[in-house]
């Protein structure tokens, strides 16, 4: 049961796993004929345009590009719709390198905020959110939490723990640079006004993966749209390097998940749950 309630890292991480094609390796791969240097080259020599700043460049180039300059962000806020396990989710998230983040996320129509200051996770959501995320260990907390955020104890969240790292999150996203090989360069298009190119990778059975990469300044990933699949969705990535103010909730709003029984196995229990629950280990 576990496994189906990890929403909330399934969602972060397929915003960062997407932006690096992970999981788009090169079996199943829709080729056309000649090989992917061909392709690289004809889209880079219909692409040289003096305006062009990728002139010259094939769309693997130009994915590399991307996610080297990605991975230098001080901080970005990713926003948008995805799907895991048949269920909608919905993330708008501003993370830093320096483990502050701040967010909200929502899930079979309940909505939660989130917030990270100097490594200590801060959580508040509606009854629907908690009935979503532990299932029925919520009955016993939904009126306590009502209104309040939850203070989550360091290593107690699983998974969670890495949500907030972006760091390590953009890491990820170049561990194999295979999975971003064999892309072509569609038209280019316009993310929120900025002039972006965008580069497929297209898999058998309709799958496909679309990046768009900033024109002007950095090569930053703009959005990551991926169709077809178990798991489509669109994320929108923005405001890099601008502060992330995440600030701790007044101490009278916040539940301390440690003070919540004085029974230790209870309340270790409870830790167990929210660790499975937010990215643990699946049973």
């Amino acid at each position: 049961m576990a496994a189906k309630r990890k929403f909330l890292v399934t969602a972060v991480v397929w915003a960062a796993t997407a932006a690096g094609l992970a999981g788009c390796s090169t079996g199943g791969e829709l080729k056309a004929e000649g090989s992917v240097e061909k392709k690289d080259a004809v889209a880079a020599a219909t692409t040289k345009a003096s305006d062009d700043p990728f002139g010259g460049l094939g769309a693997d180039q130009i994915a590399d590009k991307a996610v080297a300059a990605t991975k230098e962000a001080a901080s970005i806020r990713m926003a948008g719709r995805v799907v895991s396990d048949g269920e909608p989710l919905t993330i708008d998230f501003a993370v830093d390198t320096k483990g502050a983040c701040t967010g909200k996320l929502g899930m079979k129509g309940g909505r939660a905020e989130l917030l990270q200051v100097n490594k200590v996770l801060y959580m508040k959501g509606d009854a629907k959110f908690w009935d979503a995320a532990l299932g029925a260990e919520a009955k016993g907390l939904t009126s306590l939490l009502k209104g309040r955020w939850l203070k989550v104890p360091a290593g107690t969240a699983g998974d969670m723990d890495g949500v907030c790292n972006l760091r390590a999150m953009l890491d990820g996203i170049d561990k194999d640079k295979s999975d971003r090989r064999g892309m072509t360069r569609g038209p280019d298009a316009e993310v929120d006004g900025r002039p972006a190119a965008t580069l497929v990778k297209k898999k058998a059975g309709g799958k496909s993966t679309t990046l768009f990469v900033a024109k002007e300044g950095e090569p930053y990933l703009l959005k990551v749209v991926k169709t077809g699949g178990d798991e489509p969705g669109t994320i929108v990535f923005s405001e890099y390097n601008k502060p992330v103010k995440a600030v701790a909730p007044p101490a009278d709003e916040i539940v301390d998940l440690q003070d919540l029984s004085t029974d230790a196995a209870a309340v270790a229990a409870l830790d167990l749950d929210l660790g499975n629950a937010f990215g643990g280990t699946s049973a």
